[in-house]
């Protein structure tokens, strides 16, 4: 029998929780470690929606990137979008589990994957924090090369791999060839992609000043939305979880989507 202790441990192989933000809240938040798992349901987030459809199949454990608690919880009840899945999942035996921060920095984690969609080449670990157990570098950052083009070529590059509706972006007036990637909200890491050298830097959630910033530093700055830069990574989850368990199912979500759209009333722009 495989039990949610089973999978928490595999987890620790792949993404440690020592890896993780000081900040941040990882591993089992809603369930019992020995309940037995027949099926897991992958997803970026334990939305309401992703709740509804592992109970559906008659999910034992969701494995999401984000985690159901983020923030302390005065009180679960019905009133918050977070405590209405908690019920539902306590009520339906369903564990929820995550790896965060810790699988944004592992080796093979949502950054290296990440650069990976993205094509990059001579991929390497930006001011790694450590190495793991088999001596690899990690860290939040990635940065590689592509053969040098305009930025609008790069930037249809970025559309296609990830298949996000939009780009928001500022061009510093350079080519790309050295890029650097931080999947979800990494804006902030801006000091440190200049330091890299690094001319163009892909990521998402960026604020009005970043993009300021960016061009003050001479570095073109690509916000390509924070699900379709860290959705890829449920792919390496359900890969991992499915090599290690083989008796298992587990599945990536089929309805989970990111909720924010684009509307245009210029078709040809966006």
């Amino acid at each position: 029998m495989t039990a949610v202790a089973d999978i928490l441990a595999h987890l620790q192989t792949i993404a440690p929780e020592s890896m993780k933000m000081d900040w941040d809240n990882v591993g089992l938040l809603c369930g019992r470690r020995d309940k037995a798992v027949r099926r897991v349901l992958v997803a970026l987030d334990p939305f309401w929606g992703v709740c509804q459809e592992a109970a559906h199949q008659g999910t034992d454990m969701i494995l999401t990137h984000h985690p159901l608690i983020f923030r302390p919880m005065s009180a679960v009840t019905e009133d918050t979008a977070a405590g209405k899945c908690i019920l539902f999942l306590a009520a339906h035996d369903i564990a929820a589990v995550n790896a965060h921060t810790n699988l944004d920095c592992a080796p093979g984690g949502v950054n290296d994957r990440l650069a990976a969609g993205l094509g990059l080449n001579g991929v390497t670990v930006i001011q790694p924090t450590g190495v793991d157990s088999q001596g690899r570098p990690w860290g939040l950052l990635r940065m590689g090369r592509v053969d040098r083009s305009p930025l609008s070529g790069f930037l249809a590059r970025v559309q296609a791999a990830l298949g996000c509706p939009g780009l928001r972006y500022v061009d510093a007036g350079r080519p790309v060839h050295l890029v650097a990637v931080g999947g979800g909200a990494c804006a902030g890491e801006l000091p440190t992609v200049k330091e890299a050298g690094c001319d163009t830097f892909v990521t998402a959630d960026v604020k009005y000043n970043q993009f300021w910033d960016a061009q003050e530093l001479g570095i073109n700055l690509i916000d390509a939305g924070h699900f379709w830069t860290e959705n890829p990574v449920c792919q390496v989850l359900r890969d991992s979880v499915q090599a290690a368990f083989p008796e298992l199912t587990v599945e990536i979500s089929q309805v989970h989507r990111d909720c924010a759209q684009f509307f245009s009333n210029h078709p040809t722009q966006i």
